[in-house]
């Protein structure tokens, strides 16, 4: 299996790095750039359709990775949940490409997240289980399928919001689709086609980093992913997240750790997109009117670069999921999230020192 997960890591970064040129192209004869103003960091013209590149380079490997494994060991299957959820990726990426475009209304990106998050409880996919989170454990269907979408719709507009500097949303994206594909690798029971499907977002992630990252202007190769990116990654996450905490002993044995698992590999766009609320509805201002508050603003306000920034978050998230391994089994997931909560506060507590200090100065 691994040389499978392996053949479609290496195609699907192929895809990115034939494509990713095509699109720059396309950006550059028809003019589509994302507008520099007061409130973003970058200062030029950047075309901003690089989350386009996703979906074609997943499923151009999904479908060859389909039929030589099917060929091998027919073990890759698709049922009316993962139907729901392919649907319910399309109708996101084709609203994150309009509104890269021409630009849509928050409420009607919200719509689409709502159906889209919906088709996924429809399809018999939905939290049933807190597995002892806060002393709950089973809950009936009609909490879980509002508490599913609910949980759908915030992960992918926290990966949306945390998107804010190079390599920022894809990186932390990519650290927790390596944190599932190594989960679900580990319980090698049904999940052979999602381990497929992870490492080919994991492979088109690498491409367009490396534009993202380390790309010029000036040269005419470096992008932005988008709300096409965005929107996908975080539908995607989503979906995985999903598939992680709920209880099936149909397909996973039972795992005490099932819920904390999403929890820490998503805690940082997750926490950012609370604290940023908070802080909007405090100040009376609509929630998705957008500012300077995320955490990566305020590294940099504190005197980081962009790619020091970039360091100082992704390994914020290492740190989280380290200590979630290692204190999950010694006191359980209420007593971890609290730490994780802790951790979080303590770092932007710091951090806010570091600034005003500096601003002192």
């Amino acid at each position: 299996m691994i040389m499978y997960i392996l053949g479609a890591l290496i195609l699907s970064a192929v895809c990115g790095f034939v494509i990713t040129p095509v699109i720059l192209d396309f950006c550059k004869h028809k003019n589509l750039y994302d507008i520099p103003n007061a409130r973003k960091v970058h200062k030029t013209l950047v075309p901003r359709l690089g989350g386009i590149s996703f979906f074609p380079s997943m499923t151009i490997t999904f479908i060859v990775m389909l039929f030589y494994t099917h060929a091998q060991e027919p073990r890759i299957q698709i049922n009316i949940g993962s139907a729901g959820f392919l649907l319910g990726a399309v109708i996101l990426y084709i609203i994150g490409i309009i509104d890269d475009l021409v630009g849509l209304k928050p409420k009607t990106k919200f719509i689409a997240q709502i159906v889209s998050a919906t088709l996924l409880p429809l399809g018999g996919l939905y939290i049933n289980n807190l597995y002892g989170l806060f002393g709950i454990n089973e809950i009936p269907f009609f909490i879980g399928v509002p508490l599913t979408v609910f949980c759908i719709v915030f992960i992918d507009n926290a990966i949306n919001m945390i998107d804010g500097i190079d390599g920022l949303a894809s990186g932390l994206s990519l650290l927790a689709f390596m944190g599932f594909l190594s989960y679900f690798i580990y319980y090698n029971v049904f999940i052979f086609s999602y381990c497929i499907l992870i490492a080919g977002l994991i492979g088109t992630l690498i491409a367009f980093m490396y534009f993202n990252i380390f790309g010029k202007t000036e040269k005419n190769n470096k992008l932005f992913m988008g709300d096409s990116g965005s929107l996908t990654l975080g539908f995607w996450l989503g979906f995985l997240s999903i598939k992680c905490a709920m209880d099936d002993t149909a397909i996973w044995p039972y795992r005490p750790e099932a819920i904390i698992v999403p929890i820490s590999l998503l805690f940082v766009p997750a926490a950012d997109m609370v604290r940023v609320s908070f802080c909007r509805l405090f100040n009376h201002l609509p929630l998705c009117k957008a500012d300077k508050n995320h955490i990566h603003h305020k590294l940099m306000q504190a005197g980081m670069t962009q790619h020091q920034a970039l360091g100082a978050i992704l390994g914020l998230a290492l740190l989280i999921d380290v200590t979630n391994y290692c204190l999950f089994s010694k006191i359980g997931g209420t007593w971890t999230l609290m730490i994780d909560i802790a951790i979080y506060v303590f770092t932007y507590s710091l951090l806010r020192f570091y600034q005003n200090r500096r601003q002192a100065v």
